[in-house]
């Protein structure tokens, strides 16, 4: 008797997973002899079957086909988060999976992570080999980045913050040392590019930096620009703009530039004041950086 169940239990079991155990026209016929009006007993022993899985394919309407279980996943309904922090660490799965524990509380395996993020890393690829290199006509475009160096200073070794501006078209750069990275260090590194250059640019490209920017969405590219600095803007008669969220390349220039200042004008070197720090670059902008072959400006 036991064994009788065990086994009727199994076909259900089989029955419900999809497994036919019975031809299409047998349960077609059971569905027939059901409709008129046979019982469930009378037609297993028509059809040499199981009651119950007679029972299973009349409930089913006839043979259905299997249907693995949805499994509820870690990480269903943090599509956007993922993809938007994959692309702000351009690409690196494991940071991506530490501040998921460290903000959502979530653990997952480095395969896992590597799993989920791969269409995005596909995405990913894709844009980069798309990316276009994107010229300027003179005039039109400025960019500016802050950059950050130890420098020896007096046989210190003292934080620079270096303003960076370059010019779209030509490529010259303008280069001023601060102590810090607030909104007047912009701002002064501005009205000294512009002095420096002997005009204004249409557009000054920015990062999306707190001192110059309240809000950037990275969805709608929405930017809310600060108060002071769209001000300062209408005063010098230029248009601010930032590049998208996590997507420095967009100002590539002044990045290259930034990198240029660190590895050539500071590497190596060592000064006995804040003051002679200033004086070589101010040197090494007009010796060195602008008089590489640049397109005129």
């Amino acid at each position: 008797m036991n064994e009788e169940r065990i086994t009727e239990t199994a076909l259900q079991d089989e029955v419900l997973r999809g497994q036919v155990m019975k031809t299409p026209d047998d349960v077609e016929e059971m569905l027939r002899l059901k409709a008129c009006g046979w019982g469930l007993k009378r037609i297993a022993r028509e059809l040499g079957c199981s009651h119950h899985t007679v029972k299973a394919y009349i409930e089913a309407g006839g043979v259905k086909p299997f249907k693995p279980p949805v499994r509820a996943k870690k990480l269903d309904g943090l599509d956007d988060w993922v993809r938007e922090r994959f692309i702000r660490h351009r690409g690196n799965a494991d940071v991506v999976r530490q501040e998921l524990l460290a903000e959502k509380g979530i653990a997952v395996s480095p395969r896992t992570m590597q799993r989920t993020l791969q269409p995005y890393r596909q995405a990913l690829k894709a844009e980069a080999l798309a990316t276009v290199r994107f010229e300027t006509p003179p005039g039109r475009q400025l960019q500016i980045d802050f950059g950050e160096r130890l420098v020896d200073i007096a046989g210190a070794k003292v934080k620079a913050f270096m303003f960076v501006a370059t010019l779209g078209h030509s490529r010259r750069v303008h280069v001023r040392a601060f102590r810090h990275e607030k909104q007047e260090s912009w701002f002064t590194g501005l009205e000294s590019a512009f002095t420096t250059f002997g005009g204004v640019p249409e557009i000054v490209l920015m990062d999306n930096a707190r001192a110059l920017i309240v809000r950037h969405d990275a969805v709608s590219r929405t930017v809310q620009f600060n108060d002071k600095l769209l001000a300062f803007a209408k005063h010098w008669g230029f248009g601010p703009r930032a590049c998208a969220p996590y997507r420095a390349r967009t100002k590539g220039k002044t990045e290259r530039g930034v990198g240029y200042v660190k590895k050539n004008a500071i590497a190596g070197r060592s000064f006995p004041s804040w003051e002679a720090f200033e004086a070589h670059l101010a040197q090494w902008e007009r010796e060195v950086a602008n008089v590489r072959m640049h397109v005129s400006a």
